[in-house]
């Protein structure tokens, strides 16, 4: 079987490379012609949601996540893979190849200003202007389902039933509980799920990753006896706000935090670098948003290292659930060809306030029927989180964080595994983006990328790299020396060419100021190198320049801030009592207080 897989995936490599335009649906017909010949690999897309870079065990995490580590040995684990500082963005990116701006999702709309939504690529919407990698595998043959977080539109002709998926079970909103069906923040009235694109209810006893799995295997056995492959779709809601998990799985991280973020920090990192996903010698250097540990009192600390617990339950409780779809898919003969890819949407979530206790706090989360008592924390009912200082530890040796574009935003795990893959157990460490998902899946499938046109409608074409050769250890590095991948969100900007990266980041974490950096040997971007390589500075500087004019990426409004932008689309989408909007602005913008407070001494 082993070598039957292997002669299979380089016949699909080499029909991949000499196709042209086009949809190569005629692949399923063939074989069928000759049944258990040749047959096309099924395909598992799992999406971690603020997954941190090192929050697994195979890059460096101390959590238990032994069926990610199985996978991590079944095929090559990147560590130098990027994708959207935010979730939308990521996603619109991940399942078309196309940045995120051409293909309508530049931000999130809960954060798109007035201004911008005036255009029509700034709606926070996919377009119809971008074919999706299921409306593509679904044209060729493959049954093509999903189960979980969507964020990409909430209306009737948005939903994922209407882009490619046959069978569905989705979460519109950005975010929502894990044991109910309740909104998360005051922006939503209700927390949004369909099936099918029909309005959908969730069971008594749902808790999201279990959920979520148990869909997936429903959807796979519905059709198992047809004989076509499918794709899968399965994008978490762990580890979103708010952090929730089984206590089963909160109970072993009871004492693993009481040190503190920092020496988390350090942990990861010299785990990281004792596995090869880290450079050694590098500099790893608290944030400026990270407060002290010794400074807390007891009763404080005991508090924050049980938030660190549930957070570790809840990723965990995901890996868990992963090892059930695989055990599944090996119970019915179907893990030998199938493939997986394992990636986050972006970096940790921060956002979580640094005194869970305060009473802006605690009126925000009485108001949204939760509560944050210690004894229950992350249980049903509960409302969990981490803050800057423990995300701190989840980018672990990383910069910043989701909503920033330092590497702690961007840079996340990804794993490609498969018993067909022809190496395994290997670390890449070449640069990769997040619409390289996309063409990669479309080459190990046989299934060509469209042209100018689908469907009878002109549409933006692949951007992504075909990460095969990568995969196949043909090459080292899949761009170029002079490839540019440019990125934006809300003002904050990068551009990543060879081993280097430019940055800039607006407040309140940055100061609208590039920087460069090398981020092969400083993934800790702990070296700024403008003023040593100003050349490279300014050509970099040009290209991100024709990346915006390519992109028609749109300038920010004056005085726009990312949080602000939510809170006062909250107040337009129907939260009126002033106090309320007050009090979840301080608690949105406090994590970031002792960031000032530093720096202004």
């Amino acid at each position: 079987m082993r070598t039957l897989c292997l002669a299979l995936l380089s016949h699909l490599l080499i029909a991949s490379a000499q196709a042209s335009n086009g949809l190569t649906g005629q692949i399923i017909d063939s074989v069928h012609a000759q049944p258990g010949k040749n047959d096309p690999p099924n395909v598992v897309l799992i999406l971690a949601d603020d997954l941190g870079f090192s929050d697994i065990a195979s890059y460096g995490s101390e959590i238990n996540t032994p069926s990610l580590s199985a996978l991590a040995e079944l095929g090559v684990s990147f560590t130098n893979y990027h994708t959207a500082a935010n979730c939308a963005p990521a996603r619109a990116m991940l399942l078309t190849g196309v940045d995120a701006h051409l293909a309508g999702v530049p931000n999130i709309p809960e954060m798109l200003a007035p201004e911008q939504q005036q255009t029509a690529h700034y709606q926070g919407v996919l377009g119809r202007n971008v074919v999706t990698v299921a409306t593509l595998l679904e044209d060729a043959g493959y049954h093509t389902y999903m189960a979980g977080k969507w964020h990409l539109g909430t209306d009737s002709g948005l939903l994922p039933s209407t882009r490619g998926f046959e069978r569905t079970v989705a979460l519109a909103d950005s975010g929502a509980d894990n044991w109910e069906q309740r909104p998360y923040i005051p922006i939503y009235k209700a927390a949004h799920w369909f099936a099918d694109g029909e309005v959908y209810q969730l069971p008594e006893d749902f808790y999201s990753s279990r959920f979520l799995v148990d869909k997936t295997i429903e959807f796979i056995d519905s059709n198992a006896e047809d004989g076509r492959p499918f794709f899968a779709y399965l994008p978490f809601q762990a580890v979103h706000i708010p952090v929730q998990a089984p206590q089963k799985f909160i109970d072993p991280y009871m004492a693993v935090y009481d040190d503190g973020w920092t020496a988390i920090r350090q942990q990861r990192y010299q785990r990281a670098v004792a596995l090869g996903v880290t450079p050694p010698g590098i500099d790893l250097v608290d944030m400026k948003t990270t407060g002290s540990w010794s400074a807390l009192n007891e009763e404080r600390q005991r508090y924050e290292a049980k938030r660190m617990a549930v957070y570790a339950g809840m990723v965990e409780a995901m890996d868990h659930h992963i090892g059930r779809l695989v055990r599944h898919l090996k119970a019915q003969g179907l893990f030998e060809n199938t493939l997986f890819i394992f990636t986050s949407d972006n970096g940790a979530e921060a956002s979580g306030p640094s005194d869970p206790d305060n009473f802006a706090t605690r009126r925000m989360l009485s108001s949204l029927g939760y509560n944050s008592e210690y004894e229950t924390l992350g249980l049903k009912g509960s409302y969990s989180s981490i803050s800057p200082s423990f995300a701190s530890a989840a980018v672990s040796p990383l910069a910043d964080y989701k909503f920033y574009v330092g590497e702690g935003g961007m840079r996340v795990p990804m794993i490609v595994a498969g018993a067909s893959l022809p190496r395994q157990g290997i670390l890449s460490d070449a640069f990769s983006f997040v619409t390289d998902i996309t063409p990669t899946i479309l080459s190990l499938t046989g299934v060509n990328a469209p042209g100018k046109r689908f469907a009878g409608r002109p549409i933006e074409p692949i951007i992504g790299k075909n990460l095969v050769p990568l995969l196949r250890g043909d090459v080292d590095r899949i761009y170029s020396e002079n490839d540019a991948v440019g990125y934006e969100l809300a003002g904050n900007a990068a551009l990543f060419q060879g081993d280097y990266k430019i940055v800039l980041n607006r407040r309140p974490l940055g100061d609208a100021r590039w920087r460069l950096f090398n981020i092969k040997r400083d993934p800790g971007e702990t070296h700024d190198l403008s003023r040593q390589l100003p050349e490279r500075l300014q050509t970099m500087l040009s290209a991100y320049e024709r990346y915006t004019a390519d992109n028609k990426v749109l300038p920010i409004p004056p005085g726009y801030g990312h949080l602000e932008q939510l809170f006062l689309n909250t107040v337009r989408g129907g939260l009126r009592e002033p106090l309320l909007i007050t009090l979840i602005t301080l608690l949105m913008l406090a994590p970031f207080y002792v960031y000032f407070r530093l720096r202004s001494r």
